[in-house]
């Protein structure tokens, strides 16, 4: 049992976070600011190589696994870009897995490349606005037409829709009441975002202003054969592939942003001096402080236990849950003693902190709530009956 990071992964971090610091504090805060997306970013963040870290080398990726993805999403965030600059990356990283898992050679060799070169941008469209977390329910249809599927549908709270060029699709090919089971029926696309069928409206929220969530409406939206992934009606099951990744991914983003959080209230208690002495001197700083730290290190154990299982092959969904959970958790509770720490300016956008608390909602709430992983646990760990 070893919980050092190789060399290699050591240098992975390093080079992360060297790369990231071209893009500074004032870079993010501008862009939260105006909702631009950070196009030179993601560019900058393509060309050296990194979108495809865990894709296979046959396809242009670098052939890594998703505990060295891990590393490199964990530095970015914690880099100071927090969310919005992990969400602007975070997507070829993980969401390409079914492609390479059930896909084709053809569609592997015609998909992935243009994604990890960002010469295209991708988006997850699965959630819709009645179904929520009960993905077999969803309501999006593709019906067989000569050559291919024609859509329609809704979803929602789909990330960087406004500027993606190709989505990854989930869509009912069987009605519901028509399967043996919830589970069937559903089918997997990865397709051209086609705007002339495709309506997309931006969604106003709290936080990660520069990567926008959307609204998507979907009209008779042809889709080809050849872009269908893995067997009609298996999309459930293939999609599920990519669920694990995506959790082990969000734990270490959460956890960077945890850790810049800390850093900048311990930096600011260092200086900030009150009655003769810096704050940072009062054990009602400290300890909260000092708490923080020590849940972020212990989620970011579990994080890298789940990537480490998951690219062993092994059964991670239990780990890969709690890491999602205690991360976001632990670094909710990171960004608001951040923020409290440091009065009156930790709630100034020139800090910074307020705009890392209202991230570090987005890995507590997406893609699947608090609620949902303690009942998973409950259930699978536990073995107590199922609650919903």
């Amino acid at each position: 049992m070893d919980f050092a990071f190789t060399e290699d992964q050591r240098n992975i971090r390093e080079t992360v976070l060297k790369h990231c610091s071209q893009f500074g504090d004032d870079y993010w805060l501008e862009h939260d600011r105006s909702g631009e997306y950070p196009l030179d970013f993601h560019k900058s963040m393509a060309d050296a190589g990194w979108l495809g870290i865990a894709m296979p080398e046959a396809v242009g990726g670098s052939g890594l696994g998703i505990t060295e993805a891990a590393v490199m999403m964990q530095a970015v965030a914690e880099s100071g870009g927090g969310m919005s600059a992990a969400s602007s990356v975070h997507g070829p990283v993980f969401g390409l897995e079914p492609v390479i898992l059930f896909g084709t050679e053809e569609q592997q060799t015609r998909m992935i490349p243009p994604i990890i070169s960002g010469e295209e941008k991708m988006c997850f469209a699965v959630t819709e606005p009645n179904t929520g977390l009960d993905t077999t329910s969803l309501k999006t249809r593709a019906e067989k037409v000569p050559g291919g599927y024609k859509v329609n549908g809704e979803k929602i709270w789909i990330t960087n829709a406004h500027v993606a060029d190709r989505m990854l699709l989930i869509a009912r090919t069987t009605p519901l009441e028509e399967v043996k089971k919830k589970t069937e029926g559903l089918t997997l696309f990865y397709c051209k975002l086609d705007r002339s069928a495709i309506e997309h409206r931006l969604i106003p929220k709290m936080g990660r202003h520069a990567v926008g969530s959307n609204m998507l409406f979907i009209s008779d939206l042809f889709i080809p054969e050849e872009d269908r992934i893995g067997e009609e009606g298996q999309g459930f099951r293939i999609l599920l592939k990519g669920l694990n990744p995506e959790r082990v991914l969000l734990g270490a983003e959460a956890t960077g942003l945890g850790r810049i959080a800390i850093k900048k209230a311990s930096k600011y208690a260092q200086e900030r001096v009150v009655f003769g002495r810096p704050i940072g001197q009062n054990q009602g700083i400290q300890h909260p402080l000092a708490k923080a730290w020590m849940q972020v290190e212990a989620a970011s154990l579990m994080v890298f236990k789940a990537a480490m299982l998951f690219d062993k092959g092994e059964d991670c969904g239990v780990e890969a849950n709690s890491a999602k959970y205690l991360a976001a958790e632990a670094g909710y509770e990171a960004c608001q003693t951040a923020v409290m720490s440091m009065g009156g300016m930790g709630y100034a956008q020139e800090y910074h902190v307020e705009r890392y608390l209202r991230e570090v909602l987005i890995p507590r709430i997406a893609p699947i709530s608090p609620h949902m992983i303690l009942n998973f646990i409950a259930e699978k760990v536990l073995e107590l009956p199922r609650s919903y």
